[in-house]
């Protein structure tokens, strides 16, 4: 106690005293995520207390009526100077752990645990008698903060908890909303759970429940599924991680997933439901399956509503995922038409293992099929088909060569979906003879044929006037013989092209002093230009060309000024190229002006 002179001086230690309201509204607004969890709290005590005494069995009765709810056990029961000091101590562990409520093998322990108590009722009455002797004792805490203690009756040892629903609170403590709460909350424990005379336990985990055969057992276990989850599943996984105490089981999802939807898992520890929507417990791209653990090592966080990220639980989800892809490996050696049918339903998990996973880039390589300029192939097909072959690095770069690509003889694979590049590139390290390089639009004009001599140097004077039409766009006109002959003109850009492009692009954005320095970094970039590939095969090509005859001075220069625009918009356009601001002024140019020239000439005729 302080002395007058430090009461007066404001000199001396003082102990702090704790809001009771304040700490409810804490639990209420911060902690719990609803006041439904009040009955997990009672049941935790409950089995705690049934722990703490030992031996077999154990039973929790649960009553409800009139708003009133009681939960007795016959656990080991309190003596008065353990109420006082395990009931109004908020925070203190050690005098729990003092009392044997500490051990790794309980569900919690009774203090804050009980607090909860409060969300739904203004007082608890607790009733308590020790196994280990003494009469029994009667603890009333009140909301408000205060709380009594007196003698009570009770025959034999254990504990009654009693709540009063507090006005707004009724409905929680109603007798259907009290059995659906402890179903989902206590069905798994190994004690004996009533509400009002109705078992709410038995049985076990369905995982761990005993059948004839493996085919009962998966109808089992599907209709559990259909139960939790409400899917079909797939297939079914057993889960076990010894160091965690983990027993459950993975269910594969029936159909596609959006890789970025987080997945959640119910999870008990220790046989209590910890929460229905847990995540973190699997590996991040293992999104294809939704889990049932029970975990008896693994931490809850304060609110035993979410696993503690700690060592332990990193340990357990690499085991897990480690499980999974197993199960992937395994299906693959013994039921490769349901590994196709699971692969369909769920590439992008498969891509995602693939890029950090030897074992799975084999299973990709041999049984994921990729999008190819010869159609649908696995990886390991098409290196087989196309020993030279290569990839686009891109969508649209693959749908805009892929045709020509193919009609050269040179195979193209389209990487451009999300993991691809990274599994391609990988590749060798599973395979030393499975590299395949990336597509550069300079090695594709090296393999279109050229036109035979005679027709090139006839074409001299057109594609002077080409190149000048297309010059203030930063293209090259070139001449070629290639199929598909119904493709007027390519537009192919070399990854150096782009390069530029990009570099010039920032410098024209940037300030005068970046402009300046940029400038002069120019002459270390490559040169390269894109080029306006025209198609000698293709009739209306060969049209424009012989605007220009061996007469070139009477040429109409801007007729094929604006023909040659027109198959440069053309070929950005089929080719899903971005368009400049540059680009889609020309385009506009090109069309008005042939517009207007067909106008005139359809007048002329008239």
């Amino acid at each position: 106690m302080e002395s007058a002179d430090q009461e007066a001086s404001g000199v001396g230690e003082r102990t702090f005293q704790v809001d009771l309201r304040g700490v409810v509204d804490l639990l209420s607004r911060h902690l719990y995520s609803s006041p439904r969890v009040y009955l997990r709290e009672l049941l935790q005590n409950a089995v705690d207390a049934i722990t703490a005494r030992g031996g077999d069995g154990g039973r929790v009765r649960i009553t409800t009526g009139a708003g009133v709810l009681r939960v007795e056990d016959d656990g080991v029961g309190l003596t008065e100077d353990e109420v006082h000091r395990l009931l109004a101590t908020i925070g203190k562990s050690s005098k729990r752990d003092e009392l044997g409520f500490a051990r790794h093998d309980f569900l919690g322990q009774f203090g804050i645990g009980l607090l909860s108590a409060f969300l739904v009722a203004d007082e608890i009455e607790v009733v308590s008698r020790s196994a280990r002797g003494g009469a029994a004792v009667r603890w009333t805490g009140r909301a408000e903060g205060s709380y009594a203690v007196e003698p009570a009756e009770r025959a034999e040892p254990g504990t009654t908890v009693t709540l009063r629903a507090r006005p707004g609170a009724g409905e929680l403590l109603d007798p259907a909303t009290v059995l659906e709460l402890a179903r989902t909350y206590g069905s798994l424990l190994p004690i004996d759970v009533t509400v009002d005379g109705t078992p709410v336990t038995g049985g076990g985990p369905p995982w761990r429940a005993d059948h004839p055969d493996p085919a009962r057992r998966r109808r089992a276990l599907d209709a559990y599924c259909r139960e939790v989850f409400g899917f079909e599943p797939f297939d079914v996984i057993d889960l076990d991680v010894a160091e965690a105490g983990l027993t459950g089981v993975a269910f594969v999802v029936p159909t596609p997933v959006s890789p970025g939807v987080r997945r959640a898992h119910r999870v008990y520890l220790k046989r209590m439901l910890l929460a229905e929507s847990v995540e973190g417990l699997l590996p991040e791209w293992a999104f294809f399956v939704r889990c049932v653990v029970d975990a008896g090592e693994l931490r809850p966080t304060a609110s035993r509503e979410a696993l503690y990220e700690d060592e332990l639980l990193e340990t357990a989800r690499t085991a897990l995922g480690d499980r999974l892809r197993g199960w992937l490996v395994g299906l693959a050696e013994t039921d490769p038409s349901r590994l196709r049918a699971f692969l369909r339903l769920h590439r992008t998990g498969v891509k995602a293992m693939a890029v950090s996973d030897d074992e799975m880039l084999r299973v990709v390589d041999r049984w994921l099929e990729f999008e190819t300029s010869a159609g649908p192939m696995t990886l390991a097909e098409f290196r087989l088909a196309h020993p030279d072959g290569r990839y686009a690095a891109s969508v649209e770069e693959f749908r805009r060569l892929s045709a020509v690509a193919s009609a050269q003889g040179v195979g193209l694979v389209n990487a451009g979906y999300v993991h691809e590049v990274e599994i391609v590139e990988r590749l060798p390290r599973v395979d030393p003879g499975a590299a395949l390089a990336p597509l550069d639009a300079a090695e594709l004009t090296a393999r279109l044929g050229a036109p035979d001599p005679d027709v090139e140097l006839a074409l001299r004077p057109f594609l002077a006037r080409a190149r000048r039409a297309t010059e203030a766009l930063g293209c090259e006109v070139v001449v070629r013989d290639f199929d598909p002959a119904s493709l007027p003109a390519l537009y192919l850009s070399s990854r150096a092209a782009l390069h530029r492009a990009e570099f010039e692009e920032a410098r024209a954005a940037s300030d005068g002093l970046w402009a300046d320095v940029l400038g002069a970094l120019s002459g270390a970039v490559a040169t390269d230009r894109p080029q306006l590939v025209l198609n000698h095969r293709n009739p209306l090509t060969r049209r424009v060309m012989a605007l220009v005859g061996a007469d070139s001075a009477a040429a109409d220069d801007g007729l094929v000024e604006l023909a040659v625009q027109g198959l440069y918009g053309q070929a950005l356009l089929l080719g899903h190229h971005p368009l400049r601001a540059a680009d889609t002024a020309a385009m506009n140019r090109s069309f008005l002006g042939l517009l207007e020239r067909a106008v005139h000439s359809g007048e002329a005729g008239a």
